[in-house]
């Protein structure tokens, strides 16, 4: 097609992509959201690692660290991420890395054999699928 071969120019040509950062999203030619999911979920473990000190301290009430991690690091998860259309896998990866980060807060292993809903209600945060559903259905 024709519209396909056309260039844009403001001085210089600027190259075509498959793929850019927009606005702290990773936005595809064809609208997948896999590469964005990535970049979510490496910028949540990154905002963990600046907030290790609190959140895995024994002193800090676990309350306090839940509600430090509702404030800081669900929302570098999910960010944007509610509004584009989802796929089950993507939604997996998303609570897996969740899970990880609470169990590590509240200094559970998956060998302790806890329960993610205990894990959960011991830091007061809903699991991530039932964040996403609110606004839109999965």
């Amino acid at each position: 097609m024709e519209g396909d071969r056309s260039e844009v120019t403001l001085g210089v040509a600027i190259p075509k992509v498959d793929k850019c950062k927009y606005l702290g999203s990773i936005i595809k030619k064809r609208g997948d959201i896999e590469d964005d999911i990535n970049h979510r979920i490496r910028v949540a473990w990154q905002k963990w690692i600046n907030a290790f000190g609190v959140l895995c301290d024994g002193k800090v009430p676990v309350s306090l660290k839940g509600r430090i991690y509702h404030m800081v690091i669900r929302p570098a998860l999910i960010y944007k991420i509610e509004y584009c259309p989802v796929k089950k896998t993507q939604v997996q990866r998303l609570m897996v890395a969740d899970m990880r980060m609470i169990r590590l807060m509240c200094g559970f292993t998956r060998l302790d054999r806890i329960r993610n809903e205990v894990c959960r209600e011991k830091v007061g945060v809903a699991p991530i699928e039932e964040k996403l559903t609110e606004t839109k259905l999965i």
